[in-house]
């Protein structure tokens, strides 16, 4: 008896391994299977790209596209316009009403603020004022003044320039508009209200003396004694010279400084301290800014003459390397018989 049981536990632990050995056998044979499958190479049919491209669409009647686009325009279906019905629409409307008023309204608060933080009469701020420049007349071929005295059509359009740069300064415009000024100082007028008119000393025209044009309506150029007016640029509020007149003077830049000859100027050399200072158009509204004239008289004929003006004071600066029109001016004689 115990010779049958130790056989029967025998048999039934035998058949137990057995069971667990091909089991496991098992599990090894599907995993090499699949290693097996993983490193067989594609077949020609899974690499055939051709079938995954995306079909094209059928070509469409040109009676389907306008059908389309009446469909798009206007479904009688769902009753909806270019996509969208009546409400959708209704409310994009007024989103966007809403956003241009307000970003409208917010920018006409911004510009009176803006104009309401500024005076129309001078400028906010005024810190970095600089030296004033030079123009000069006639310019009508640039900084170069090229004619012959002899002839007439050479030197016209000079003179019809200087008439018409001369016209607000007629002495009956001047005795209207202006007042007479004796004063050798600065005419300040800070006194009165900022939106008040402010008076301007006169400047007549014929102060000017020979290059006036009542003399010589020519303005020398006829006999080969041109003129040429230089005006300092209006800078608003400045006092120039720091209490003393501006002075003027012309000489040869480049070349023989004899070539120039002798050189005049009217009414003075000086820009008056009674001109200064400029208090803008909306309340300087006649102001006449002064005139010097230069008067060429003995310049050499037949000679390319490089001449410059500068105003010579405190304050002035005339020898500026980035700004050659800072506190001069230059420009060309070319005169012939």
């Amino acid at each position: 008896m115990g010779t049958f049981s130790f056989s029967f536990s025998t048999l039934v632990c035998s058949s137990h391994q057995s069971q667990k050995g091909t089991h496991k056998h098992g599990h090894e044979l599907e995993e090499e299977q699949e290693e097996l499958a993983e490193h067989q190479p594609l077949e020609q049919e899974d690499l055939n790209f051709e079938k995954w491209k995306r079909k094209p669409l059928p070509k469409r009647t040109l009676y389907q596209t306008i059908d389309s686009v009446k469909t798009y325009l206007w479904n009688a279906e769902t009753k909806e316009f270019m996509g969208r019905t009546g409400k959708s629409w209704s409310l994009i409307l007024l989103f966007y009403s809403a956003l241009y008023l307000f970003l409208a309204a917010m920018f006409g608060g911004c510009m009176c603020c803006l104009m309401w933080s500024i005076s129309p009469y001078h400028p906010t701020f005024n810190d970095r004022v600089m030296p004033p420049g030079m123009t000069m007349a006639p310019h009508l071929d640039g900084h170069d003044i090229a004619f012959n005295a002899s002839d007439r059509k050479s030197w016209k359009k000079y003179a019809r320039s200087m008439d018409e740069y001369l016209k607000p300064y007629n002495d009956g415009v001047q005795e209207r508009k202006n007042i007479h000024c004796s004063q050798e100082k600065y005419f300040m007028q800070d006194h009165l209200e900022e939106t008040l008119e402010r008076k301007a000393c006169q400047f007549k025209r014929s102060w000017l003396g020979e290059c006036s044009g009542l003399q010589d309506p020519h303005y020398g150029y006829s006999l080969g004694k041109p003129c040429v007016f230089l005006r300092m640029n209006r800078i608003l509020g400045y006092l120039p010279g720091q209490g003393k007149a501006i002075n003027v003077t012309c000489g040869v830049k480049k070349g023989n400084p004899e070539a120039l000859g002798e050189v005049e100027f009217f009414p003075k050399s000086l820009f008056d301290l009674k001109y200064y200072p400029y208090y803008g158009k909306l309340r300087h509204v006649n102001y006449s800014a002064p005139v010097v004239a230069v008067r060429f008289a003995g310049v050499q004929y037949d000679a390319h003459i490089y001449v410059q003006c500068k105003l010579n004071g405190k304050g002035i600066i005339n020898d500026s390397p980035t700004d050659r029109y800072l506190g001069a001016i230059s420009f060309t004689l070319d005169i012939g018989a």
